[in-house]
């Protein structure tokens, strides 16, 4: 099981952590990935990272603005979002998958679980 929190408002160019929470059955799910979705688009992947070896991913678009890390001993990936623009705004998910590559990180099809989402407004 995923659990998404620390979804909420802010103002552009404020900050914002999510945390993902994953059981212990979920470590061998080695590829953690958060992905964001709006009204009428699809679903896209905003940084990942392989909880292996510590490699990170992100998209363009949050690069230098988004941090995503690790807490091995408690299980949970955490997104700090920095200088959050409006167009940040969106339904924030994390999700797992047995492994991922920077070619792979992003396809959202590919992930295995899900968690149900946290909202993130930025205004």
């Amino acid at each position: 099981q995923l659990v998404e929190s620390g979804g909420g408002s802010v103002q552009t160019g404020g900050s914002l952590a999510l945390s993902c929470s994953a059981s212990a059955s979920y470590q061998s799910l080695t590829c953690i990935g958060w992905f964001r979705q709006t009204p009428g688009k699809e679903r896209e992947g905003v940084a990942g990272i392989r909880a292996d070896r510590g490699i990170t991913y992100y998209d363009d678009s949050v690069e230098g603005r988004f941090a995503i890390s690790q807490d091995n001993d408690n299980n949970t990936v955490y997104l700090q979002m920095t200088s959050v623009k409006p167009e940040d705004t969106a339904m924030y998910y994390c999700a797992a998958r047995y492994d991922c590559n920077s070619d792979s990180w992003f396809v959202h099809w590919q992930y295995y679980s899900w968690g149900q989402g946290t909202q993130v407004t930025v205004s």
